[in-house]
Order: C-alpha cells, then structure tokens, then sequence
C-alpha cells in the first residue's frame, strides 16, 4: 500500500504541532489543505457567537477535505482515524456510511440551505462579502457525485484497537512524534489534540455546553481501555476538569475578534440551566461524578 495522507490545516499552529507535521512529513506523502484564514476565522467568530463551538467549521472542513482529494484523483479507498460511533455518537449500524444528506449540495444555488456557524451560508455571503467559492471546503459533497465514484469509505478504528496511549507510543517511534513538554491544559495528558492554539476552547466550550471537559473525556477513554480505574479517573476529573486554557487566550480572542467581556457574556448565555446554578457571581455545576 501507498498511502497518500491529507491534513486540514489548524487555525493557528502549535510550534509542537508544526514540528510534529514536518516530521510526519518526512516519513509519508501529505496533502496540507489550508483554508483562507479570514474566512475561517470569521465562521470561527459566528460558529462561538451563535453554536458556542468555535471548532465547528474545522469540523466541516477536515470531515470533507480527504474525500474532495479522493475524488479529484480517483483514489478508490479512504481512511479515517477513530470513529465517532466509538464514542456512542450514533448507531454503529451507521458506521461505514458516508454521513451526507443528499438535500445538501455544493452548489452556490443551495447555499441557503447549509448552515455555518448557525448562520446560512447565503447569509454569510452578504454578511462577510464572501465569494461563494470561499465556502466549498465547508460544504457537503453531493451524494449523487459520492455514488458516481464507488469509494470505499472506513475508520481505521473498525482495524487497529483505538487506545491514543498506545497510538502515541507507536508514532514516537516510527515518525519522530513528541509531545507537549508539560500537561496539556483541562486534562493531565501531553500528547493529544496540541497542534491547534484554539484546541483548548473547544473542550473548555464543551464543559459550558454539556458539563463534560477534557479531563472527563480522556479518563472515560482510558477507564474503558483499562489504564485507569474509575476512582482513579474521577480524582483527575475534580483536578483538571473545566480548567480554563489560558495560555493562548488572549491569542485567541485577538483570531476571534473578540473583547474578554464579549467572551464571558456569550459563555455564560451558554450555561444550561439544568446543568449550573450561580451563587455570589460564581458558576457551579449542579452535579458532578465527584459529588
């Protein structure tokens, strides 16, 4: 086999993860895919504003980039890292499919079905005075094209057993993989998920949301693969869960294009009621596992 690999460029490269992707380089032919970053920056901004997922748009585009290559150089067979029906996301019935509606197409006379950032991309194209080709990378692929090229389509997951410990053992050796010199913030681990700035906020928009952080997430993962016990898991939980990541926060809102009283309001509106409960000005989840 000769893979061909592609890569959905970060908004704002970690210097680890830069030297992280040059080395992956040395070993294996890539596709670096690098969105025009006003215009990622920008659904950025509405996709926290209006979803409180600043990540959103990230999602959409490296979810499509790996295929639109396939199909542009009649590769027939594509492969993905984890699942997310590993994560009980969906029905595992649903895993091989290729999890497009086919209401959504890429042409710019539909654009106002798709939504970026919780806005519809015919909107945007005003709001921002986008071209309608600067949201392609965002958009679902015709399911009539899908068919047409006969793909096969899986997650290595369904192959290899998914344990990031173990995965990270494996790329250290074989790529020249390193990790974070210290803890990654909102967890206690240094090697996944570092090689975007915005990284943080997104598990930190996802402990707002769900009351589930980083911590919860990575120790879940390891309780099930058998490197942690549960009473274990639950004291990393109560230490690094929902830790605010400071170290790029002020770069961030300088990409998002917003002030420190522009993020806390849109946070805080973000707080299910269900879920927290405030008391002289601080926030508190009303339940936590540690409880």
């Amino acid at each position: 086999m000769n893979p061909l690999t592609v890569t959905w460029a970060p908004h704002i490269y970690t210097d680890i993860g830069w030297k992280n992707m040059i080395s992956w380089t040395n070993q294996v032919d890539n596709y670096l895919i690098t969105p025009n970053r006003n215009v990622q920056r920008k659904l950025s901004r509405e996709a926290f504003l209006n979803l409180l997922h600043p990540f959103q748009p990230f999602v959409f585009g490296q979810r499509f980039a790996a295929i639109r290559v396939a199909m542009n150089m009649n590769i027939k067979l594509i492969f993905h890292g984890e699942s997310p029906f590993e994560y009980g996301l969906n029905k595992l019935s649903d895993a091989n499919a290729s999890g497009f509606d086919p209401k959504y197409f890429c042409g710019s006379q539909e654009a106002n079905e798709v939504y970026l950032g919780g806005v519809s991309a015919k909107k945007l194209i005003v709001k921002h005075n986008f071209r309608p080709s600067d949201l392609l990378h965002y958009f679902p692929i015709d399911t009539k094209d899908l068919k047409k090229k006969k793909f096969v389509y899986k997650f290595l997951g369904y192959y290899i057993k998914w344990n990031p410990q173990e995965i990270f053992y494996f790329v250290s050796k074989n790529t020249g993989f390193i990790p974070n010199p210290e803890r990654t913030e909102g967890t206690y681990s240094k090697y996944a998920s570092l090689d975007d700035k915005i990284d943080g906020f997104h598990y930190y928009t996802s402990y707002i949301k769900f009351g589930l952080g980083r911590a919860t997430m990575d120790t879940a993962q390891e309780i099930r693969n058998g490197l942690l016990n549960r009473e274990e898991g639950i004291s990393l939980v109560k230490k690094y869960d929902g830790e605010l990541p400071k170290k790029y926060f002020e770069e961030i809102l300088d990409y998002l294009d917003l002030s420190e009283k522009q993020f806390w309001s849109t946070i805080n509106k973000f707080r299910s009621s269900h879920l927290w409960t405030k008391k002289n000005s601080n926030w508190k989840l009303k339940k936590t596992i540690y409880d």
